[in-house]
């Protein structure tokens, strides 16, 4: 081996976390993901939260008592008032993210949003400039790129062990019924915007920001949402490199045969494996990864074994890394800044599907003004 076996052993994946873990966490909204995975995350990372709100108080005051959450507020003013609350977590619908964010950067708090940042470009450039205007901290939730296989697929790029990155690709092909959630029922921007949204950030993390995006998105006979559930996206990077994300929600036969993949090439190394946390969904099992480089072995497969999920071990990474950005004074890996980007892939795609062409990102990037 041209390089020392250990070097392969430590592919730097686990979420970095703030020294100071005291700073206080005020959670904003009680639904779903902040009881799956926002606070068995916290949890586990040992972060304060000191308090919750949500319009339907006895749900917060339930995560409260199964969370060890010591303040319920009755109001968002009344969060947004606590000098405990440094960080304020937002996990509210897209449609009123960037008012909530505004208040919250107002009043002074770091804030992590929700993805999808905004139901329009305009809105989401919106909590940018609240970010900047109260000179706060802002990040968003994009925590795939936590993910164990990603941020591991990450260290291996970071390390050149590919060389020059030439094609990205994620496949899914699961059942998943968004007609669960009743306020997806009606959303007419669906796949993409709530689930392909992942994809688009890991691509882009690993990749660099694409130059354009061709998209398609179509429906499944029968299905009950009003939305695309089956959606096919191409990516044109500078230079060679090209992406593909491949994605169906209508999965008609067994688990057994679902599947959720990744695979990067480039000129001296190839990474595959799997994204655990879509199979035996909601569970979910730890993701698997195997690569090949030319750069350690000309003619062996690596297959470390990684620990953690996707859900929620990945939510550590998304706060952990506003708080050290806070503690570091520097703008987090996962900003909003950066985030505008991932958010003209996704807006991007639509203008594709309404028009059948490539769209360039800068195309949606210039439907506001820049901020200066």
């Amino acid at each position: 081996m041209k390089k020392l076996a250990k070097d392969w052993l430590d592919l730097e994946y686990k979420p970095q976390l703030p020294a100071n873990k005291e700073m206080g966490i005020g959670i904003i909204g009680a639904g779903e993901i902040i009881e799956a995975c926002h606070l068995p995350a916290y949890e586990m990372a040992g972060l304060r939260v000191v308090g919750i709100f949500d319009m339907n108080r006895d749900r917060a005051v339930q995560l409260a008592a199964k969370f060890g959450i010591p303040k319920v507020y009755r109001s968002l003013e009344e969060l947004l008032a606590d000098p405990e609350v440094k960080f304020a977590d937002l996990a509210v619908p897209a449609k009123v993210q960037p008012s909530i964010a505004e208040r919250a950067a107002a009043a002074g708090k770091h804030i992590l949003c929700q993805k999808p940042l905004a139901e329009s470009y305009p809105e989401a450039v919106r909590i940018r400039d609240a970010c900047a205007r109260y000179r706060v901290k802002g990040a968003v939730n994009q925590q795939m790129r936590w993910s164990p296989s990603i941020r591991a697929s990450h260290t291996i790029i970071k390390r050149g062990w590919l060389g020059e990155l030439l094609q990205a690709s994620i496949q899914v092909n699961v059942k998943q019924d968004f007609a669960n959630w009743g306020w997806l029922r009606e959303m007419p921007t669906l796949e993409f915007m709530y689930h392909s949204i992942h994809y688009m950030d890991a691509i882009r993390f690993l990749f660099g920001t694409p130059e354009y995006v061709y998209a398609d998105g179509a429906r499944f006979p029968g299905q009950q949402t009003i939305g695309e559930t089956r959606t096919l996206l191409h990516m044109k990077f500078a230079g060679e490199a090209r992406g593909i994300i491949h994605d169906n929600h209508n999965h008609i036969a067994t688990e057994e045969d679902w599947y959720a993949t990744y695979r990067f090439e480039g000129t001296q190394g190839i990474i595959k494996g799997t994204n655990g946390s879509l199979y035996n969904y909601p569970v979910g099992r730890e993701d698997t990864l195997s690569f090949h480089t030319k750069a350690i072995h000309e003619d062996y497969w690596f297959t470390p074994q990684l620990h953690g999920k996707w859900f929620p071990h990945a939510f550590m990474g998304t706060m952990g890394e506003l708080m050290r950005a806070v503690e570091e004074n520097r703008e987090p890996e996962n900003s909003v800044e950066d985030n505008l980007k991932t958010m003209q892939m996704v807006f991007g795609a639509y203008l594709s599907m309404k028009e059948n062409r490539p769209v360039t990102l800068a195309e949606i990037a210039s439907k506001v003004p820049v901020l200066v």
